[in-house]
């Protein structure tokens, strides 16, 4: 697959860049829109009250005369040429702000994909499998959440699971059509599978279930015929999965789970590892998490230097269990990233660390604890908007803001978890994930894949500390 040359790059980013400008400045649209509305109204009016003091000027002109005709005229004339410039200058403000404001905002609003098109354009499209059995309501929101991210982005997917039951699913959610549509454009491949490995199963059923529909997703990747491997499935089956059929880097002990966080920058997140796949860690495997953090935040959220944090209960280097004071002095003495210190609860979303490591144990926690935290919040603003008339217009104007921190908030908007440390890019989808998450998910398998953070994860083992 080709690079993109940085004059696309930066094309691409400009684009983005206005995508998120009109997400965060929408009610500030609104108001110009309204404006220039208000603008074409008045010019209206302006022009029908000139039309009628011409008409009262005429009439004038009839009956003071001959000479008093010529100066009231004189008059009509001027009161004419008046409302010519107010139109000339209406017509003039139109053409020029149109083309460069409105027209484009409002393309985006109608979600005419011009991102999604540039992007297609700048690269090939990937394979990506896809384990369709694996989630809470599979195989029908995943299938289509493929649906749509396939029209979104440059992407093919291998959907695998029951073929039977993917068709039925397709059937009851009307998505029959579009998915043979998709089979003919070689756009979508279903593959067959066996029995799903059940959410309340064993990480070890991967080994008795050799044909579930995880094992047969992971192995398109290790034989070459997918470039990633989504699964909204057993998080634990996933990750015996993939250790066991596409392996680990060279030099790292235990894969870790990476999950973006939101911060006070939009444009910004935190990535916390490890947050599920290991309970108990050694200092070693902390420090190993930072590494590949560290690699992930440059190549992907493109973050130039990234600053590391150890996530602990207080600042001070003294503070913290045994494996928060060993793991400070591995990760203080590593020359190849930039360690911040400690990061305590508070500091996780302010923005001062791109990168944020601990124990998988702590890190489910708190992924956990965000997830509540978009829907809590809302509910507390509802309950305290005042009742009656001033609460329904006071839930008017604050009803986008409210829904734009929800979504900020809300984990189906980052649809999924890299799974770091494997050989393969293997993204894990929350259990009750649906359409919208499944998007997402496969828009930062995408993007994992089209920034190379394979090749420079394989460089780790390059580093003296791994091979100690």
């Amino acid at each position: 697959m080709g690079k993109e040359t940085p004059h696309k790059i930066n094309k691409s980013r400009a684009i983005r860049r206005l995508v998120i400008w009109y997400k965060r400045n929408s009610a500030v649209t609104s108001i110009v829109d309204t404006a220039a509305s208000s603008a074409a109204t008045a010019s209206n009016v302006a022009g029908n009250m000139v039309s009628g003091a011409g008409s009262v000027v005429s009439t004038a002109s009839n009956v003071a005369g001959n000479v008093a005709g010529n100066v009231v005229s004189s008059a009509e004339s001027v009161v004419n040429t008046a409302s010519s410039v107010v139109s000339n200058a209406s017509s003039i403000a139109k053409n020029t702000l149109q083309p460069l404001v409105f027209d484009p905002l409002k393309r985006l609003q109608n979600n005419e994909n011009i991102l999604d098109r540039i992007e297609e354009s700048q690269s090939n499209r990937i394979w990506i499998a896809v384990d369709g059995m694996g989630g809470d309501y599979a195989p029908g929101p995943i299938l289509e959440g493929c649906l749509e991210a396939i029209s979104r982005f440059p992407i093919n997917i291998k959907f695998v699971g029951k073929i039977e039951k993917v068709k039925d699913a397709a059937e009851k959610t009307g998505l029959a059509e579009l998915l043979e549509n998709e089979i003919d454009n070689n756009r979508l491949e279903l593959i067959d599978s066996g029995e799903p490995i059940g959410m309340n199963e064993e990480a070890t059923a991967v080994r008795k279930k050799k044909n579930a529909s995880i094992n047969v997703a992971m192995d398109l990747v290790r034989n070459n015929k997918a470039e990633a491997v989504y699964s909204a499935g057993n998080s634990g089956a996933m990750m015996a999965s993939a250790i066991f059929r596409i392996g680990r880097l060279k030099g790292i002990d235990r894969p870790a789970i990476g999950a973006l966080f939101p911060t006070r920058d939009q444009t910004r997140p935190v990535l916390v590892l490890d947050v599920g796949a290991n309970t108990d860690c050694k200092p070693s495997y902390l420090h190993q998490f930072a590494l590949l953090g560290n690699i992930y935040a440059k190549d992907v959220l493109q973050v130039k230097k990234p600053k590391i944090g150890l996530l602990n209960i207080g600042e001070e280097e003294c503070k913290g269990n045994d494996l928060s004071l060993k793991t400070f002095e591995l990760l203080s003495s590593e020359k190849s990233f930039d360690f911040g210190g400690n990061c305590e609860g508070r500091d996780v979303l302010s923005g001062s660390f791109d990168v944020v490591v601990c124990d998988g144990f702590t890190g489910n926690i708190l992924l956990k604890f965000l997830e509540s935290v978009g829907g809590v919040l809302l509910d507390i603003l509802r309950s305290e908007l005042p009742r009656g008339r001033r609460g329904k217009v006071g839930s008017a104007f604050l009803k986008s803001n409210l829904l734009r921190i929800k979504k900020r908030l809300d984990h189906a908007e980052h649809g999924g978890a890299l799974l770091l440390g494997v050989n393969g890019i293997c993204v894990i989808g929350h259990g009750s994930s649906k359409s919208l998450s499944v998007v997402s998910a496969l828009r930062l398998a995408h993007s994992a894949v089209n920034h190379g953070v394979m090749d420079n994860l394989n460089q780790l083992q390059k580093l003296q500390v791994l091979n100690s």
